[in-house]
């Protein structure tokens, strides 16, 4: 569409509707109120026509399409435990999985770019979603057997704030987590390398050069607990709830609700 014929577009909408949607500038500066609001129901209804659209379909032919995920790159290798059954169980569906902050995987879901995503569920708000934990989340000191601490069954953040660690970007929330606990442990959080990638910090722990302080299930599926000494971390001992979060609605699209039952397969015990 020309940019003439979207704000004619635009102006019918708003004729029709009697309000301004848009603020007029010279450039686009964002929705009125009144714009925000049929935003969030225009989102709602193309929502709910895909859904439609999937429900008849699978009626006369199974699942089919596309499931859209995003998950915080700590969860991103619990993933496959969703799709894997979900695939067996529903062989023609395809998947699309991206690497997101915690805060990306919200506004992609209500903004229904995805459908569903992985995140922490009790550290930061996550609004009014649908959410079912999957697992719990520890945290290890990853490091080698001859480097500092690697020599011990336990550590407290407070070591752990005096060597050396590379860890995720700070607009990650594991790494808010982590700066959280090593703050109040009276530590200055300075790692010698940062990235947004846990490949880019696997790699490098698996030299056995660098520590690392990674969820315990993140290690175990990377197997480095197998080339690396994996030590519990405690004063204090962080459990935090990972789960699949979907937005609050009724009825769900069948591909969603074919993604609820394989989670609630895995869904932690309350």
């Amino acid at each position: 569409m020309t940019q003439p014929s979207f704000s004619a577009a635009i102006r019918a909408l708003e004729e029709k509707m009697g309000l301004p949607l848009v603020i007029r500038s010279s450039r686009f500066p964002g929705f009125t109120p009144e714009g925000e609001r049929v935003l969030e129901w225009a989102r709602r209804i193309s929502g709910d026509v895909h859904a439609m659209r999937d429900d008849v379909n699978s009626l006369r032919r199974g699942l089919t399409g596309l499931l859209r995920i995003a998950a915080i790159p700590t969860a991103l290798a619990a993933v496959s435990e969703l799709t894997t059954p979900y695939r067996a169980h529903h062989p023609l569906v395809r998947f699309s999985v991206l690497s997101c902050t915690s805060a990306e995987v919200l506004q992609r879901l209500h903004n229904q770019e995805i459908e569903a995503g992985i995140t922490y569920l009790d550290n930061e708000p996550i609004g009014k979603v649908r959410a079912i934990p999957l697992y719990e989340e520890r945290y290890m000191l990853l490091t080698s057997a001859d480097a500092p601490l690697g020599d011990r069954d336990r550590v407290t953040w407070t070591q752990i704030g005096q060597i050396p660690l590379c860890l995720l970007t700070p607009d990650m929330q594991n790494r808010r987590i982590i700066n959280r606990l090593l703050n109040n442990a009276g530590q200055v959080v300075q790692p010698t390398l940062e990235s947004n990638s846990i490949v880019v910090l696997v790699s490098h722990v698996q030299t056995g050069r660098w520590a690392c302080v990674m969820p315990e299930k993140l290690a175990e599926i990377f197997g480095l607990t197998t080339t690396l000494r994996a030590i519990p971390i405690v004063e204090p001992e962080v459990v935090l709830k990972v789960g699949l979060v979907i937005l609050d609605r009724d009825p769900q699209s069948p591909l969603t609700e074919a993604l609820i039952t394989e989670a609630n397969r895995l869904r932690l015990p309350l």
